[in-house]
C-alpha cells in the first residue's frame, strides 16, 4: 500500500514556516498549484529564506540557524533540484539536492549571476526576500525569461514593503500586475521599467493576484504569473 502524501499546509505547520496555517495560508494555493509538479525531478528556486534580515533592520551578515520553507520544499518534492538564494549567508545548510547562492537584491548583475548558474532552468520561482518593489521587479525582470516555459512566478507579501530599502513614489507590484489585468498592459511611474515589463508581456499566459487570506475584502497579499 502506498504511503499517503503529507499535505503542503501540514509540512509547513510541522516545519515552522510562515507559509502554513498559522501566518499567511500560502500553502492552500500552492499545493493546489504545485501538486502536478510535487514526483517531477523539477528546478525550484526560492529568494528569502528566513524572516529577519536587512528588510527589518538587522545585518546582513548576522547568524542563521534554520530554513524553514527549504526543509517543506525537500520534503514536498522529493525528486527536486531546490535552489535558495538571500543575502545573509545560508551556506552551512548541506543536502544533495540544495543549492545555495548568496545575493544582494539591491544589484541586478548579482541576480543575474545567480540565475546564470541555475541549471536547468527553474520551473517554480518564489519571491519571499526584501518585499521592496523595486527588489521584487528588478528580480522578475532578471529572472522571469529564464523560468522554464510553463512555470510558475510567484511574489510573496505584496502588502508590505520595507522603509529600509522602499524608494519613494514607486508603483507597487501588486498594482503593477493589477494594470496587466485590467488592460493586458503594464503601467509603471518609471518608463524605462515599465517598457522592459511590456517588452515580456507575450511570454505571460496569465496571472491570479489573490488577496490576504484569500478574503476579498483584503489588500492583494501574492501573485502567481505563468510562463507561456
Amino acid at each position: 500500500m502506498t504511503a499517503k502524501l503529507e499535505n503542503l499546509t501540514d509540512l509547513a505547520d510541522r516545519y515552522g514556516s510562515d507559509k502554513g496555517s498559522v501566518k499567511h495560508r500560502y500553502t492552500e494555493l500552492y499545493h493546489m498549484l504545485f501538486h502536478p509538479y510535487r514526483m517531477r525531478a523539477i528546478t525550484f528556486l526560492e529568494m528569502g529564506l528566513l524572516i529577519g534580515g536587512p528588510e527589518h533592520g538587522a545585518d546582513a551578515d548576522r547568524a542563521t540557524s534554520d530554513l524553514p520553507s527549504i526543509r517543506m520544499w525537500l520534503e514536498y518534492f522529493p525528486k527536486a533540484r531546490i535552489h535558495g538564494l538571500d543575502v545573509s549567508d545560508f551556506s552551512w545548510f548541506e543536502h544533495e539536492r540544495f543549492t545555495f547562492h548568496r545575493c544582494d537584491m539591491e544589484d541586478p548583475a548579482q541576480i543575474a549571476r545567480a540565475i546564470g548558474a541555475i541549471d536547468p532552468a527553474p520551473d517554480i520561482v518564489i519571491d519571499d526576500a526584501s518585499h521592496a518593489s523595486h527588489h521584487q521587479q528588478t528580480a522578475f525582470l532578471e529572472i522571469f525569461p529564464r523560468l522554464a516555459p510553463g512555470g510558475l512566478y510567484v511574489i510573496e507579501d505584496l502588502r508590505w514593503q520595507p522603509a529600509t530599502y522602499e524608494r519613494p513614489k514607486i508603483t507597487k507590484t501588486a498594482a503593477l500586475f493589477r494594470s496587466w489585468l485590467d488592460d493586458r498592459r503594464f503601467s509603471h511611474s518609471d518608463p524605462a521599467v515599465e517598457a522592459a515589463f511590456n517588452a515580456l508581456s507575450d511570454q505571460i499566459s496569465g496571472c491570479i493576484v489573490e488577496p490576504a487570506r484569500y478574503q476579498k475584502k483584503r489588500r492583494d497579499q501574492l501573485v502567481v504569473i505563468h510562463k507561456r
